[in-house]
């Protein structure tokens, strides 16, 4: 009778951790990654780069359920090819990068929309302010390769980068593309 009730045991505990590894969604490693941004400036575009990603991906495209995405940009890395730009976009009156050193996105919820597509709903905070974004992105696999693209428009001012400005747009878009590896 002890060794049926172990067996039992057994076959429950196994059946349970079971389901478990089977709900856990894929880890992914980023290999590569491109994070752009385009403003308008006295009428023309201005465009610039982050670096300094690190991430935490946990995707798989055929659950709905478990996936999120954590990233963090380096403030400090902000590059549009004009060094006194960028060491005035530093500054307090824009990034305040010694105050505030991480720019970091953090996911709600992820929603399929068709086939590759995706709709996130992530909170990014900037300058200790938090809003709620939308952004669609695809997520395209090829064996254990994925890559990650996706854009998005946010205002500048709901963040306190800089102050209203007749020749600074408020709105900046923001491109993403991440190439992963399964962890």
């Amino acid at each position: 009778m002890k060794k049926l009730q172990l067996l039992f045991i057994f076959l429950f505990l196994g059946f349970v951790f079971g389901q478990y590894a089977k709900a856990q969604n894929t880890e992914w490693q980023v290999i590569s990654y491109s994070i752009k941004f385009k403003i308008k400036n006295v009428g023309f575009n201005v465009d610039g780069t982050f670096a300094g990603l690190a991430a935490k991906i946990i995707f798989d495209k055929s659950k709905d359920y478990g996936n999120s995405i954590e990233a963090a940009v380096d403030a400090k890395t902000i590059n549009t090819a004009n060094k006194s730009r960028d060491g005035h976009l530093k500054t307090a009156d824009y990034f305040d990068v010694e105050k505030y050193p991480k720019i970091l996105l953090k996911t709600n919820v992820i929603a399929k929309d068709k086939d590759s597509s995706y709709n996130g709903y992530f909170q990014l905070s900037m300058k200790d302010k938090v809003k709620d974004v939308t952004i669609p992105f695809t997520f395209v696999t090829t064996g254990d390769k994925s890559t990650l693209k996706g854009s998005f428009k946010i205002n500048r001012l709901d963040y306190g980068v800089g102050e209203s400005s007749m020749i600074l747009s408020n709105s900046v878009t923001v491109f993403l593309e991440v190439d992963l590896i399964k962890k």
